[in-house]
């Protein structure tokens, strides 16, 4: 039986449009992370959706509030996590946003990284797949798998709508 690990996985767009704010996961010596840098988010709670999970996550993780944020893919990731748990992503881009930024997080540094060079810092190999689409101008939502093994992209595959 599929029973994946419900998340959200953020990135927020400087008002330029031209860099997105990145944690860099440093903090903790047993994060699986450790060492990359990723949007921010988090596993869904029980008492909310997806939106309100988004919200909370990137509050707790930044000290920012989402104004405006759009959904723009999802992606079934199998054989990720540390046990080979499954998981099912929900993307979006926060295009406004307003509050203080914090500096750092319990996982690490939060940083702004230029769009442009975000495919020479440290992250998960199947993340360099889909970042192009979170912030490219098509408006239609992807939806993608990718089977991992090992913390290795097997595949991608996406459609969008």
């Amino acid at each position: 039986m599929y029973q994946p690990i419900i998340g959200t996985l953020g990135y927020i767009l400087s008002p330029d449009r031209q860099k997105t704010l990145l944690v860099h996961r440093n903090a903790r010596q047993d994060d699986q992370h450790l060492g990359k840098y990723n949007g921010v988010g988090g596993k869904m709670e029980a008492n909310e959706d997806i939106l309100q999970c988004m919200r909370r996550e990137v509050r707790e993780e930044t000290g920012l509030r989402c104004d405006e944020l759009i959904l723009r893919g999802t992606i079934n990731w199998t054989g990720f996590g540390p046990k080979g748990e499954n998981w099912l992503g929900f993307i979006f881009l926060i295009t406004s946003y307003s509050g203080t930024l914090m500096e750092s997080n319990e996982e690490g540094e939060l940083a702004w990284h230029s769009l442009d060079t975000l495919e020479t810092l440290p992250m998960w190999e199947g993340d360099r797949y889909f970042l192009p689409l979170i912030f490219d101008d098509d408006p239609r939502i992807f939806h993608g798998f990718m089977p991992y093994d090992n913390g290795q992209p097997l595949s991608w595959e996406f459609s969008r709508c």
